[in-house]
């Protein structure tokens, strides 16, 4: 999971990102504004049949949309690393699609990669309609500029893998091949994943058995690497309520073999709602409602004037499961448009592993 936006035509042809809201009007309609009313996108409802190659694609209909990749890595001397790799997509505004520069689909991408000692991230911006970024199902890539998530020979269209990730910035840049050792895996209910105790919900679905093997540069220093990747892929028209204010998430890979995605959307009452999905090796997932779900921020790391809790201890009793998760580094803040923090976590306890923490909101 993931922020988008909303960006005027001005804004992007200036080079500069405008928020539609200011920041306490984003705060009280959800993180970004993603709370805010979604009259004329298509609706998020229960029971829709996935199909692919074609939900790998984009659905221009709905109002938000991402792509979403991120790796625990390891050089040969042991140094942990971690990538981000992301595109979004919004729609200005509902209807047929313009042509050309008329296309209302408007374009993000930010890439990251993350060390002990250093956290560098860039950011990208494309109009839709005249090809400067953009997805295709079959033959599967997505990118923005030279930013790219490519198929590669052999493809599978029910485990989006073998894949090509690649990114380069000013201070950093990464490629890597993405190999899959497990199937796709439907979020929530068959895919249908909630967000509130109301209609808030997103169509939801993840690779979370990529391993990864390639090479990150920073400061021109390259080092290759190998490790575990995951990928999300959502799209919403209105995934948050008004008083959401951001969300708690995080994607966890067992040493044992499973898996964990997790989530804790915030309330303004206090009434969070929480969901998880425990996911066996072979692709099977359990379901873990919001009550059996505990979420404690342990630790907290100042970045300007936001105390960010980077540190937490999970409880989910059904799966006796406590632990106890760290960053590799607490400064990994994402000083994107849209500010959030996101990086590489370990965790230990009654279970040992490494993941991925994204907080937005703060």
């Amino acid at each position: 999971m993931s922020d988008s936006f909303s960006i005027t035509r001005r804004a992007l042809l200036g080079g500069a990102v405008v928020l539609g809201l200011g920041r306490n009007g984003a705060r009280a309609q959800g993180f970004a504004g993603l709370g805010t009313d979604a009259l004329g996108f298509a609706p998020v409802v229960p029971g829709k049949v996935f199909s692919f190659p074609a939900d790998h694609g984009p659905h221009p209909d709905y109002r938000i949309e991402w792509w979403y990749l991120t790796a625990n890595l390891r050089s040969s001397t042991g140094a942990a690393f971690g990538v981000q790799w992301t595109l979004f997509r919004q729609a200005a505004r509902p209807g047929t699609q313009g042509e050309g520069w008329a296309n209302q689909q408007l374009w993000m991408g930010h890439a990251a990669v993350t060390r002990a000692d250093t956290h560098r991230t860039s950011e990208k911006f494309a109009r839709g309609g005249v090809g400067q970024a953009g997805v295709e199902a079959k033959p599967f890539q997505a990118w923005i500029d030279a930013w790219q998530m490519r198929g590669l020979d052999g493809l599978r269209d029910d485990a989006i893998a073998p894949l090509e990730l690649a990114a380069e910035a000013a201070d950093f840049s990464y490629t890597l091949r993405l190999d899959a050792d497990g199937p796709l895996v439907l979020q929530g209910d068959a895919g249908y994943s909630r967000k509130s105790e109301r209609e808030q919900a997103s169509y939801y679905y993840s690779q979370p058995f990529f391993r990864a093997a390639g090479r990150i540069a920073i400061d021109g220093k390259p080092v290759e690497v190998t490790g575990l990747a995951w990928m999300d892929r959502e799209w919403s028209s209105q995934p948050l309520a008004s008083d959401q204010t951001g969300w708690d998430w995080l994607s966890l890979h067992f040493n044992s073999g499973e898996k964990l995605m997790l989530y804790r959307m915030r309330q303004t009452d206090g009434n969070n709602y929480a969901s998880a999905n425990w996911i066996l090796p072979d692709g099977k997932g359990r379901q873990i409602a919001s009550a059996d779900i505990t979420m404690t921020p342990k630790g907290f790391t100042e970045i300007g004037e936001r105390k960010i809790p980077t540190t937490w201890d999970i409880v989910i009793a059904p799966l006796a499961l406590r632990i106890s998760c760290v960053p590799l580094n607490p400064k990994s803040w994402m000083g994107t448009s849209f500010a959030y923090w996101e990086g590489p976590i370990s965790f230990g306890g009654s279970h040992t592993g490494v993941g991925y923490l994204e907080l937005t909101g703060y």
